[in-house]
């Protein structure tokens, strides 16, 4: 990775040269100066529904965690049962401090018996880098921050598989959904993972920072005729809403814990031993719902977004923590934090008396089910 000139300058990956060659639209990220869109927001979701989008995501956070003791460790210091992974797989999990609230949440690869990749949000590396390795200290393992030997490039849409097949030495078809392989891509050592953060099939390739342009150049090569192109950071943001996904700082924070978010199924309490968070996680599993993640839609053409109060009967009832226009729906859609007996009314309710407030005026909205779009099989 580079650095632009000292004093709070941003930081850049090592794609950045084809990104500004590209005309992207370049913005500050998390501490990264990253494309926000090359040529339109909308078409570069579209293209990852229908047929492949290409990313830089060497703006997020690996952590190294190995020793001998690394699958204790990492059991002590997650919610979830690192342990119980064999070489080559991952899992979504998090990371929780002792109250319950969630510090990031992260994928976990374990590489070797005593080895493991964990992927951080790129403004929590510092942080979950430091909590790793304190927790780990006691554990005859190390965890220490990975990020700068990494680089990364994602390929996610119905066409990716098609697209890297033709790139790879390694049999996509035993590729499971949540593994990762080391293997070769565009005659480069990769880590080859099939995991993403869109909702659509797809492979996320963990490069070497000086591969990682020649990686980049042969996939836009590879896919040109199957529609790929280079999408940004917009185009996530909107894809991983339709799919559900939580983005930290707005669905997931130090304030939630897992079972807020409806995520409470990554907790594992029948792993052996403690681990961090345990006990205020067991009493929040058995209390009533404080609040309830919810879907909206919303019923005319404003958007709700981050922060905006939702109303029952005029009364506030929630907070929206993400929204935008959906492009494969044609309707505003969000996610928000509703109060669970209004959650609860807002199900059978046809009168439109569920809203959110939008700069003054109550616009009409209805609840849903998570996700808003799920992928065919």
């Amino acid at each position: 990775m580079t650095t632009e000139p000292a004093g709070g300058a941003l930081l850049s990956t090592p794609l950045r040269a084809v990104h500004e060659s590209l005309g992207a639209t370049m913005t500050e990220f998390a501490g990264w100066l990253m494309p926000l869109r090359y040529r339109g927001e909308i078409s570069e979701h579209q293209a990852v529904r229908s047929a492949a989008g290409l990313f830089d995501l060497s703006h997020m956070g690996e952590i190294a965690v190995t020793g001998p003791g690394a699958a204790d460790a990492l059991d002590y210091a997650l919610v979830g049962r690192p342990s119980a992974l064999a070489p080559g797989r991952a899992r979504y999990t998090m990371i929780c401090v002792p109250d319950g609230g969630v510090l990031d949440d992260l994928i976990v690869y374990r590489l070797e018996h005593n080895e493991y990749l964990v992927v951080a949000n790129a403004a929590n590396t510092a942080v979950v880098a430091a909590a790793l390795g304190d927790r780990a200290a006691g554990f005859g393992a190390r965890g220490e921050d990975h990020t700068a030997p990494h680089a990364r490039v994602a390929s996610q849409g119905p066409q990716a598989d098609r697209i890297l097949a033709s790139l790879t030495d390694v049999n996509l078809d035993g590729v499971k959904y949540y593994s990762g392989h080391r293997g070769i891509v565009a005659d480069y050592p990769v880590l080859l993972a099939r995991t993403g953060y869109t909702g659509e099939d797809g492979f996320e390739l963990f490069t070497r920072p000086d591969d990682a342009e020649r990686v980049w150049v042969a996939l836009t090569r590879a896919g040109a005729d199957d529609g790929l192109v280079p999408a940004g950071l917009a185009a996530r943001d909107t894809l991983r809403l339709e799919a559900g996904m939580p983005l930290y700082g707005n669905e997931l924070s130090l304030q939630v814990t897992p079972f807020d978010a409806g995520l409470g199924r990554v907790v594992v309490f029948g792993k052996p031993g403690d681990f961090v968070g345990r006990a205020a996680l067991a009493e929040r599993a058995e209390a009533p719902p404080q609040r309830i993640l919810a879907g909206l839609i919303g019923e005319s053409r404003r958007v709700p977004r981050h922060g905006y109060t939702v109303t029952w009967e005029s009364a506030p009832s929630g907070v929206v923590t993400s929204g935008a226009p959906s492009p494969t729906l044609g309707v505003p859609i969000a996610m928000a934090y509703l109060d669970p007996a209004a959650a609860r009314l807002a199900q059978d309710d046809s009168a439109g008396r569920l809203a959110v407030d939008i700069r003054g005026k109550h616009e009409p909205a209805r609840i849903t089910d998570l996700p808003f779009y799920r992928r065919q099989r």
